[in-house]
């Protein structure tokens, strides 16, 4: 990055949100703005969203928004944030820090609760992204085993009161960055990004003549890898990063390229189980203008299209799942988190405070909110 309602209600929610001012931008942890209690979401009946920002003040914040773009709450975080897990059932929220960062905070928007700080176990460190367990009682959190360099899944118990580490599960690879649980339950898949990271030197990337990126599928109660897929050989410096599950059960990647940038590498993959990588093509006009960078990638609510945002060229492209090919691109300046909206439409962020909605790969964006000073990160997630 550069920075980087579907029913009528019984009142009117703008209405509701303007009498009440909007939400308080203030620094520390605890819920700030209007609360997000039992009744007021009844109430409401809004899809709600969130996603990790950056304060006015140089704070940092986890915000939950609208589908019209209002700031409803937000809670502070010690540091900059990143991904999320959200359970299955929509009311508990994992935040993680961004890599290398040590410290996770399980969130409850529709309880004043307060948030429970989690931190790594000593050894290890978060990647910035995890989700539940179909049951919503277990979260699985991508971490860097960085003394034996190797990539784990951690395994914590969020049912009890209190969050318990209760194991790991190697990746079958070094830099595991997303993580996606699979509709039967049993199996994961994890994008390794097959660089190698030290917190003592953070964020320098040591390994890059030796990347060995690969997308792995998991047998949960095992832990044996069920299937490993690699792009070919010259690709071995595309870091493959980010994923999304489409509609016919195909999971796309993005990657972000860490050869030369004279170079216009492929960004963009889809693949089963059992069916090897397929790349996308990107015409060279807009590929040259990427950066070598993919942000987010989302699938909208019918599965049927894809959104791959890549900030640094200011670009969200859209694909089909059915065919693989480029449906389109729209121009938004560092926007990179997207959320997928009713049956076809998406929610794009920037790192500019801006939220749009978009209803088809082809309509033109219309701009939800300004936040001034405000800065959203990479990723936004639907609730």
């Amino acid at each position: 990055m550069l920075w980087t309602a579907t029913k009528k209600t019984a009142i009117n929610r703008r209405s509701f949100l303007a009498g009440l001012g909007g939400a308080a931008v203030l620094a520390g942890s605890g819920w700030h703005g209007p609360a997000l209690a039992e009744g007021l979401i009844g109430e409401i009946e809004a899809p709600l969203f969130a996603t990790a920002c950056k304060r006015a003040n140089g704070s940092y914040a986890l915000a939950i928004l609208d589908d019209a773009g209002q700031m409803l709450a937000e809670v502070g975080l010690p540091d900059r944030g990143h991904g999320m897990a959200v359970s299955p059932d929509g009311r508990r929220i994992m935040a993680f820090a961004r890599r290398p960062g040590t410290f996770a905070m399980l969130i409850d928007p529709y309880d004043r609760k307060e948030p429970l700080v989690i931190a790594s176990e000593p050894g290890r460190h978060f990647y910035g992204h995890g989700c539940f367990s179909a049951d919503g009682r277990l979260v699985y959190a991508v971490e860097n085993d960085y003394e034996r360099v190797r990539g784990v899944l951690g395994v914590y118990d969020v049912s009890g009161r209190d969050v318990r580490r209760i194991g790991e599960i190697e990746t079958g690879g070094i830099g595991p960055h997303d993580l996606l649980r699979m509709p039967d339950g049993k199996t994961m898949v994890v994008a390794n990004g097959g660089i190698q990271t030290d917190p003592g030197q953070p964020r320098e990337k040591l390994n890059i003549e030796t990347m060995d990126p690969s997308v792995v599928y998991l047998d949960l109660s095992s832990g044996d890898v069920l299937a490993q897929h690699r792009l070919s050989k010259d690709l071995h410096k595309l870091s493959l990063r980010h994923m999304a599950l489409d509609g016919k059960g195909q999971v796309w990647v993005g990657g972000q390229f860490e050869g030369d940038l004279q170079q216009i590498p492929p960004l963009v993959a889809h693949m089963t189980q059992d069916t090897s990588p397929i790349l996308t093509d990107i015409p060279e006009q807009l590929a040259s203008g990427l950066q070598s960078y993919i942000g987010s990638v989302v699938a909208n609510r019918t599965g049927d299209v894809v959104a791959t945002s890549a900030p640094r060229g200011g670009q969200v492209m859209f694909w089909s799942a059915s065919t693989g090919a480029l449906l389109g691109s729209k121009a938004v300046i560092d926007g990179c988190g997207i959320a997928p909206v009713d049956g076809s439409a998406f929610l794009i962020s920037d790192g500019l405070g801006g939220l749009r909605y978009l209803g088809e790969p082809d309509a033109v964006p219309d701009v939800l909110a300004q936040v001034p000073g405000m800065s959203f990160d990479n990723h936004m997630f639907a609730l």
